[in-house]
């Protein structure tokens, strides 16, 4: 059977507009790290390994032993945490937070009860556990290799035992690709038609977007195309997808629905599987964008201006990302175990975290934390759980208060012989300057100067003899010619300006 050139004339417009920004090592990532037969997810552990023998693109995936490969569910998981964290805007944050019923969205669950939150965090795991390696050459032509995992920490609260859903989490993004965003080396996405595919339609989507927007020279080019060999698709973009060996399965039962709804999105004008033309049996599959590709390269590209932002993360730190921080902070000093080896923390726990931020602040939190454990030691109360410590905000609070005064004090004792150590140095290099600008100056002028200053009675002397008259007499000398001549000497903070350079 032969599969002819899919095109529609009555595409339909995509959905509002809602973009999303994915690192563009991600993206490529993203292809090979999600497999899209959930049964054949968990069981697949061999690496992938994608550009092989291109030495500056060179990627390696490893599925964890105990998890496999993320499934559907991972990668409409990770769409979603890669949404909400482009929407944070800039500065590019390093982590993503999510309350419960955001986390009810995610898994696409109206309820939530431990089979669903099981799954949810089976399939963050996923991600966790895989391990990433990419080779590449840097701007200076140095050799680069990362290895990470693309979510590094995830942080959990739970009602009170392991089996319990999860209340809320913390996803922290690998160091590489948030500094990559930062750098701008991201691609910009329509989420709002992405809501409309299921997981291997957004996975064609995020691709091909990724090649054609790199193929599109601005102008409308109905001559506009991609192509790639059907098998590499399977592979390097849908994750290990079977290969199908007629095109009539290929259309059928694969890949011909999802490739229609994106010509229906208007994203494809259309879509031919065809012959590879390396003469083996393999096939292709040629692509031609549609208007709604065009339109979003306009918006995205060519009228691109400030990036918009839709979710408070100051708001989401206060409300989730610091207490659940300060609880497991509290289980790290309480066990002596670091974070990655506290599996969750009780959602008490998490409540009690945000009274006590109330009071004191996040980053005094630490301080505090010993603080009120000290405290506990000298009647050798132990501390279990956080609200135990609340009883010692009081004394933390007015210890602060005093160490706070004290170092003030001992600051402005500090200035003040400091600018007193600074005028008297600014006095002495007047006084130098004003003897040499005397010497200078005519001898009518040094007579009736010296005359001032024997006449005046300002030092409690009416003739300045003797020693000490002498001094006296050369210090109102070089104050009277710094007067009449102040416009020849640098003020303090000139000076000081001069002496700081």
């Amino acid at each position: 059977m032969e599969v002819k050139e899919r095109t529609t004339d009555t595409a339909q417009p995509a959905p509002v507009v809602d973009k999303l920004y994915m690192e563009n090592t991600l993206l490529r990532v993203s292809g090979a790290l999600f497999n899209h037969d959930a049964k054949r997810a968990s069981k697949s552990l061999d690496p992938i390994v994608l550009n092989q023998g291109i030495d500056h693109k060179a990627i390696v995936i490893e599925p964890h032993p105990n998890y496999g490969r993320p499934g559907p569910l991972a990668h409409k998981v990770f769409v979603a945490i890669i949404k909400k964290h482009s929407d944070y805007g800039r500065p590019v944050p390093s982590e993503v937070s999510f309350g419960k019923r955001e986390l009810m969205r995610l898994a696409g669950r109206s309820t939530w009860g431990g089979r669903d939150s099981a799954e949810f965090s089976a399939a963050l795991q996923q991600i966790h556990k895989t391990f990433i390696t990419t080779q590449f050459r840097d701007k200076s032509d140095r050799w680069i290799e990362e290895s990470f995992n693309i979510f590094p920490r995830i942080l959990i609260a739970r009602k009170s035992w392991a089996t319990d859903p999860i209340e809320a989490c913390i996803v922290m993004l690998a160091d590489p690709i948030v500094a990559s965003l930062k750098d701008e080396h991201f691609t910009c996405l329509n989420h709002g038609l992405m809501r409309t595919l299921g997981t291997i339609g957004q996975a064609l989507y995020l691709r091909l977007f990724f090649h054609l927007k790199n193929l599109h020279d601005g102008r409308r080019d109905q001559g506009l195309k991609f192509e790639k060999r059907y098998d590499d698709i399977c592979g390097e973009w849908l994750g290990g997808l079977t290969v199908h060996s007629k095109k009539s399965l290929i259309e059928r039962e694969q890949l011909g629905r999802h490739l229609r709804q994106l010509v229906q999105a208007g994203f494809l004008a259309s879509y031919a599987i065809e012959k590879s033309s390396t003469g083996d049996r393999g096939f292709k599959i040629v692509f031609r964008p549609g208007e709604t590709f065009f339109a979003d390269y306009d918006r995205f590209y060519r009228h691109r201006g400030r990036r918009d932002v839709q979710f408070d993360f100051k708001g989401d730190q206060r409300q989730i990302a610091e207490p659940l921080k300060v609880a497991y902070l509290f289980q790290e000093k309480r066990t002596g175990q670091p974070f990655k080896l506290i599996p969750y923390v009780s959602s008490r726990e998490v409540e009690t975290a945000k009274q006590l931020l109330e009071q004191i602040s996040f980053a005094e939190m630490p301080a505090f934390l010993d603080y009120a454990r000290a405290e506990a030691g000298k009647t050798k109360f132990d501390v279990q759980s956080l609200g135990g410590v609340k009883q010692y905000v009081a004394g933390y609070v007015a210890s602060r208060d005093r160490r706070a005064a004290s170092t003030a004090a001992t600051a402005a004792r500090r200035q003040r012989v400091a600018d007193e150590a600074l005028q008297a140095a600014y006095i002495g290099f007047r006084r130098s300057r004003a003897k040499a600008i005397f010497q200078t100056l005519p001898a009518e002028e040094k007579v009736v100067i010296e005359a001032l200053a024997q006449g005046g009675s300002k030092n409690g002397f009416s003739a300045k003899t003797g020693s000490l008259g002498s001094l006296m007499l050369e210090l109102d000398i070089a104050k009277i010619t710094a007067e009449r001549h102040s416009d020849r000497i640098p003020s303090l903070e000139q000076w000081q300006a001069k002496m700081d350079a």
